[in-house]
């Protein structure tokens, strides 16, 4: 099933806000493998200027991740999910997501396209903070395996 095409340009409603906590930031530099003491330590972040500790810069994965399920779950746009790998993620940061802020995702289908028959799936995603201040755009890419014959699965299928 191709991708509908309308959906080009289609902006979804925000997330509701993520509050960033230290521990959140800890745990996610512990599942990385990442020591560095500005993760874990405020004085250590503040010997660099931060006002706090700072998240390592694929920690929002977890805001955008969930907030481009509202696309890659929307049946109508036709992305058979059954078929779906991350092919990539870019961030653009404004400043480092620090413990406290009050995250929002904002989503944009940015471009569809179909590549040796595999569906492709670009999203912008503005995240901001509670003053509505933009911290970081990040593009994610997700891409749709073509059909393999003798293939059971259905358009739209879901784990």
């Amino acid at each position: 099933m191709s991708l509908d095409q309308t959906f080009l340009g289609r902006v979804y409603p925000p997330t509701e806000p993520y509050a960033v906590g230290r521990e959140k930031i800890r745990e996610f530099a512990d599942a990385i493998g990442d020591e560095n003491p500005v993760y874990r330590d405020a004085e250590a972040a503040k010997a660099l200027g931060h006002p706090d500790v700072i998240a390592p810069p694929t920690f929002l994965m977890l805001l955008t991740l969930k907030a481009d399920g509202q696309v890659v779950f929307d049946e109508r746009l036709g992305l058979d999910f059954s078929r779906v790998v991350h092919r990539g993620q870019r961030f653009s940061y404004q400043r480092p997501v620090r413990a406290d802020d009050l995250l929002t995702v904002l989503v944009k289908v940015a471009q569809l396209d179909t590549v040796d028959g595999n569906d492709v799936v670009t999203l912008q995603d503005e995240i901001r903070g509670a003053t509505g201040e933009l911290v970081c755009t990040a593009t994610t890419t997700f891409v749709a395996r073509a059909d393999e014959a003798g293939d059971e699965r259905t358009a739209g299928g879901r784990p």
